[in-house]
């Protein structure tokens, strides 16, 4: 099982252009470790916590993302032990999708899990 994230632009108001957006997906195993890093809800269940759009998951995840790499051994502990759903997977995972999110800060965000 995975989780599904999705940037959709709106269309561009004069020529009417869709710009691409971003998707990507991820192990459900990796929610503790995300869950451990204050981001579970902003990432997986973003509508329950009031997220629309990318521009309101720049800050929780910039503030993730340091967590996690301040202190790697801490959320090591919480690899998958079947190996899908692992930290040095998930950081770079994070990385992207703050990075999609600040190029695409007017997309609505929506998670599939």
């Amino acid at each position: 099982m995975s989780l599904d994230v999705t940037l959709s632009n709106p269309p561009c108001g004069t020529c009417g252009h869709v710009p691409e957006g971003y998707s990507d997906n991820i192990t459900h195993n990796l929610n503790t470790m995300a869950q451990q890093a204050g981001i579970y809800m902003q990432v997986w269940r973003p509508e329950e916590c009031g997220i629309k759009t990318a521009s309101q998951l720049i800050e929780p995840l910039t503030v993730g993302i340091a967590l996690l790499k301040s202190d790697p051994e801490r959320f090591k502990k919480f690899d998958s032990s079947n190996g899908w759903g692992l930290y040095e997977n998930f950081v770079p995972w994070l990385e992207r999708y703050l990075e999609a999110c600040i190029n695409n800060p007017n997309a609505e965000v929506s998670a599939d899990r």
